[in-house]
């Protein structure tokens, strides 16, 4: 009998680390999404950052940052 053990690592996700805002929306995602929007923002330079940030203010609750541009060309890198 062969037994498969899998381990998976799991990023902690601490957006608070970020110092960044962060959509309530995120809140209800799954942890997966959570992950990947937490590795997103903690991959961006300080120049995304602020872009990322003005968006955020000025789109504010219509913001989704799972649906923008930059998440879905991360994504297509990672």
């Amino acid at each position: 009998m062969v037994i498969h053990i899998y381990i998976i690592i799991m990023t902690e996700v601490n957006f608070e680390s970020l110092n960044l805002p962060i959509p309530d929306a995120v809140k209800t995602y799954s942890d997966e999404k959570k992950r990947e929007i937490f590795e997103y923002l903690k991959d961006m330079s300080d120049l995304e950052k602020e872009g990322y940030k003005i968006a955020f203010n000025h789109l504010e609750s219509s913001f989704d940052i799972y649906r923008s541009n930059g998440f879905k060309r991360w994504k297509g890198k990672a």
